[in-house]
C-alpha cells in the first residue's frame, strides 16, 4: 500500500528539484526526507528519484505518483471544507480566480446572472494570472478560475494527471489600438506589416514575445515604447499619443473615446479564454452554474465598433 505521507514528501520533492529545499518547505530534515523516499521505492520496487552529484532527477514513474498526489491532496482538501462548511452550518461558497481583463469585462455579468438563479451564494474573487490559478483550483482554494492562452497550448492538458479540466469559453482576438487621427484610422482592418513604423504600447508582458514572432514573420523588429501590464494603462498612453497597442478584443475600451479599434488580418494572433475546474468525485454544482453564467455572458458580448 502506498502510504498518502510519502506521496506528499515526493511531491515537494519534484517541486523543488532538491532534498534540501523540499525538507525546507516540509519541515523536515533532508536525510528525514531521503528515508521517505526510500521507503517509497522500496513499496514500489521502481526508483522515483535518480541520485547524483548534480542533484536529483525525478523519474517518469516519480511524475505519474507526484502528478497523482495533487489530485490527492486536492480532493482530501475540498473534502475537508465540505466538511467544515457542513459542520459549521456555513451557507453555500463560490471561489472564483480571474485574471483582470476577464474580471472586469466577463466576470461582472456572470456573476449577476449565477447570484439570480442562486442567491444567497457567498462569492469571494481572487485576481490572479493563469499559472497561479491553476495550483489555487488544483489544491481546492478556488473551485473555478477564468483564465487564458496565446498561440500553444492551455494551460491544462487534456487527460491532466491531476485532475483539472480546461473548457474553452471564446477565442479571444487580438485588435490594434490607435489614436484618433491616426493615418491608418479609417481603415476597416489592418495587417501586421502596416504597422513597421509604429512604436508600441504593451498591456501585458506575454504581448512582447507574441508580437515579437508575428513582426518577425512580417520582416521588422518591434520598437516598444512602454511594456505594461494593463491594458487600460495601455490604452491611456495611446489616447495620450504614446503609440499604439495590440489589445485583445475582450480588454478593448467600453469608452473609446480618443481611440479607433481595428480587427487584424490574418494570420493573426489571439487570446484563448477558458475555465479551469477539477474534476472531482463529488460534483460542484455552484461551479457548473457560473460555468453556464459565463457561457451566456460570453453568447450575448457586443463586437467592438
Amino acid at each position: 500500500m502506498i502510504d498518502v505521507r510519502r506521496l506528499a514528501v515526493l511531491r515537494e520533492v519534484a517541486r523543488q528539484g532538491s532534498f534540501n529545499r523540499a525538507a525546507a518547505v516540509l519541515r523536515l530534515t533532508p536525510s528525514a526526507v531521503s528515508q521517505q523516499i526510500s521507503s517509497l521505492e522500496r513499496t514500489l520496487g521502481t526508483p522515483v528519484v535518480v541520485r547524483s552529484t548534480r542533484g536529483i532527477e525525478v523519474t517518469e514513474a516519480g511524475r505519474v505518483l507526484a502528478a497523482t498526489s495533487d489530485a490527492i491532496s486536492a480532493e482530501l482538501a475540498y473534502a475537508q471544507t465540505l466538511i467544515d462548511r457542513m459542520a459549521a452550518g456555513q451557507r453555500e461558497s463560490l471561489t472564483v480566480a480571474t485574471f483582470t481583463s476577464g474580471g472586469q469585462r466577463l466576470l461582472p455579468a456572470a456573476l449577476t446572472r449565477f447570484a439570480a438563479a442562486r442567491p444567497g451564494v457567498e462569492l469571494t474573487v481572487l485576481e490572479n494570472e493563469p499559472e497561479d490559478s491553476v495550483p489555487l483550483v488544483r489544491e481546492g482554494a478556488a473551485d473555478l478560475a477564468l483564465a487564458y492562452h496565446f498561440d500553444g497550448p492551455p494551460p491544462v492538458r487534456a487527460r491532466d494527471r491531476t485532475g483539472l479540466v480546461w473548457t474553452p469559453l471564446l477565442d479571444d482576438p487580438m485588435w490594434i489600438v490607435l489614436p484618433a487621427g491616426h493615418r491608418l484610422a479609417a481603415r476597416e482592418s489592418v495587417a501586421i506589416a502596416d504597422l513597421a513604423e509604429e512604436r508600441w504600447v504593451h498591456g501585458c508582458m506575454s504581448i512582447d514575445e507574441l508580437l515579437g514572432g508575428y513582426a518577425a514573420m512580417a520582416g521588422f523588429e518591434p520598437r516598444v515604447a512602454c511594456r505594461g501590464t494593463d491594458y487600460v494603462f495601455a490604452q491611456s498612453l495611446v489616447r495620450a499619443g504614446v503609440g499604439i497597442s495590440m489589445i485583445p478584443q475582450v480588454a478593448v475600451s467600453a469608452e473609446p473615446g480618443g481611440l479607433v479599434m481595428l480587427p487584424l488580418d490574418q494570420p493573426c494572433p489571439s487570446r484563448f479564454i477558458g475555465i479551469i475546474t477539477a474534476r472531482r468525485d463529488r460534483p460542484n454544482p455552484v461551479a457548473d452554474l457560473l460555468t453556464t453564467a459565463l457561457r451566456e455572458t460570453v453568447a450575448a458580448l457586443p463586437v467592438p465598433a
